[in-house]
């Protein structure tokens, strides 16, 4: 019911910005996700994001509301740690691991814009989101899994299709004529659901020690730091008695 609101609210967005004097674009830049498994903190997933947006736009008005539907990368990584070599005595340093999940997301908003200096402006945002999950990488460590399943399971029972949360930020908006400005942006988006969910797992190899353990139960949930640069596009609309 939630993904019918979301996808129907936009659709009323849409339709309401289209029929009036708007600002439209793209925007795109660094992606740094963040998790924790477990209570246990990830080191950040360096990746990218693209978006493509519509926005009300009136010369008058410090107001504004907006759509937008971005793809961004979001997960953690694992980097530096060493681990015991289970077949022999000592350790070992694997390569960087990262776990990705590729969301399409649809965020509904709004943001007020405040002089700057001459016709620059900078602005906040907020807006409510809906995520959903297109594929994610987590076969890579099938194998490892196999051994000692310390990773996220590539399994449909674990990873969540469909996430929502909120996003804030703020930017700046330079015109560089007429009807054409960048805009430069940074904005964090915490996800309120758990992309992914997993009960315990007994009796695992652990490979710092090479004994047993308890992986305990495993919710995870996304959080993102992005710094966006973009263009935007006035489309004015005039209405001729």
């Amino acid at each position: 019911m939630k993904k019918l609101l979301l996808l129907a609210s936009g659709l009323l967005f849409l339709s309401a910005l289209v029929a009036q004097s708007s600002a439209f674009g793209v925007k795109g830049g660094l992606t740094v996700g963040v998790q924790q498994w477990g209570g246990f903190e990830q080191d950040p997933l360096l990746k990218y994001h693209g978006i493509a947006f519509i926005e009300s736009y009136d010369p008058d008005e410090p107001f504004a509301v907006f759509a937008q539907l971005g793809y961004h990368q979001k997960g953690s990584a694992i980097r530096n740690r060493n681990y015991r070599d289970l077949s022999g005595t000592g350790f070992i340093r694997p390569p960087a691991r990262e776990f990705i999940f590729n969301n399409l997301s649809l965020t509904l908003g709004a943001k007020q814009k405040f002089p700057l200096s001459g016709s620059t402006q900078w602005y906040w945002l907020l807006g409510v989101r809906g995520d959903y999950t297109l594929d994610t990488n987590l076969d890579e460590y099938n194998e490892i899994n196999l051994v000692y399943p310390i990773y996220p399971l590539d399994s449909d029972l674990f990873i969540r299709d469909f996430n929502y949360g909120i996003t804030f930020g703020a930017g700046i908006d330079f015109p560089i004529a007429d009807l054409i400005g960048i805009l430069l942006e940074f904005s964090v988006s915490p996800d309120l659901s758990y992309q992914y969910v997993q009960p315990a797992v007994g009796n695992v190899v652990d490979p710092y020690t090479g004994g047993t353990r308890v992986i305990n139960e495993r919710r995870i949930r996304n959080m993102v730091f992005e710094v966006t640069l973009g263009f935007r596009f006035l489309r004015l609309v005039e209405y001729v008695d």
